[in-house]
């Protein structure tokens, strides 16, 4: 019995020893770390894997779809003439292949100034595949997320703010291209700015990152993730807004609208001046016949 007592005594006193916090301390380090590093190699395993499928199955949608006009490897194709059939896809990233897939302009049907925009021939899925195999090639814009764009985690004055911020942005970079409320309009040498009046805020955002077609490039170093999202907010805000003018004509500009003004305006004044002036001979013949 005082055998099992001194031993028991010896254990307590190495548990109260200095040491002895250090090595359980240690001790349970040591564990978590290890269950950790399992369970995120495992994890990030599993994401790689994830990640190298996509890339596969985009590839693959590349080389059925994109490959004629791009290259196999996206490097680009130039003609016999040494025109350039599609461009070299290294570095544009995955805002761009969302931008350009997701509106149906690519594949593009044939060639010219402006691509149109059309239905999608791939679902979400493939379109997420292209644009993982594309950014694989070289780094670019990513798909932004929905919080770039969006105001809705805005109170009402900071959403009040962000349109007339978006209005001065857009009023000084767009309105020669896209009109001053972005109906769109004609361009040099066939081409043309698309309307963007009930476009998707994503695609408008990544237009603006990428500069499709025609378009500038509005990189976050002209313009930074809030300027665009205050963009967003400003051509947002035109849908809800009435026509205090009366009839817009699709807000065209002053072209169309001195067109009407011409063709309406003046030639209704020019048919009531004839009319007055028929009516006034009328009038003076009849007189002059009955003082006769």
């Amino acid at each position: 019995m005082r055998l099992l007592n001194r031993s028991a005594g010896r254990l307590s006193r190495h548990r109260r020893g200095p040491l002895a916090g250090l090595v359980v301390v240690l001790v349970g380090l040591l564990m978590t770390g290890g269950i950790y590093t399992a369970f995120f190699s495992s994890a990030q395993a599993d994401e790689s894997t994830t990640n190298a499928e996509q890339i596969q199955q985009g590839r693959e949608l590349f080389l059925v779809s994109c490959a004629f006009c791009h290259g196999q490897n996206g490097e680009g194709v130039r003609t016999d003439e040494d025109h350039q059939l599609g461009p070299s896809l290294v570095g544009v990233g995955a805002a761009a292949v969302d931008f350009q897939v997701g509106t149906g302009r690519m594949p593009m049907v044939q060639p010219g100034a402006q691509v149109p925009q059309k239905p999608t021939t791939f679902d979400d899925d493939e379109i997420a595949a292209l644009a993982a195999y594309v950014a694989s090639l070289g780094p670019g814009p990513a798909v932004p997320d929905e919080g770039d764009y969006s105001t809705d985690g805005l109170s009402d004055e900071e959403k009040q703010a962000a349109v007339v911020r978006g209005g001065q942005i857009f009023l000084t970079n767009c309105t020669a291209c896209h009109n001053f409320e972005g109906s769109g309009g004609a361009m040099p040498r066939g081409g043309y700015a698309p309307k963007i009046r009930g476009v998707e805020p994503k695609y408008i955002y990544e237009a603006l990152l990428t500069g499709p077609q025609n378009m500038p490039n509005f990189a976050n170093g002209n313009l930074s993730p809030d300027e665009k999202r205050d963009v967003i907010a400003y051509l947002g805000s035109l849908n809800d807004q009435p026509g205090y003018g009366g009839f817009g004509l699709g807000g065209l500009g002053p072209v169309p609208e001195g067109l009407v003004a011409w063709l309406f305006g003046i030639g209704v004044l020019v048919g009531a001046a004839v009319w007055i002036a028929a009516h006034t001979t009328r009038s003076n013949k009849k007189k002059v016949e009955a003082e006769a």
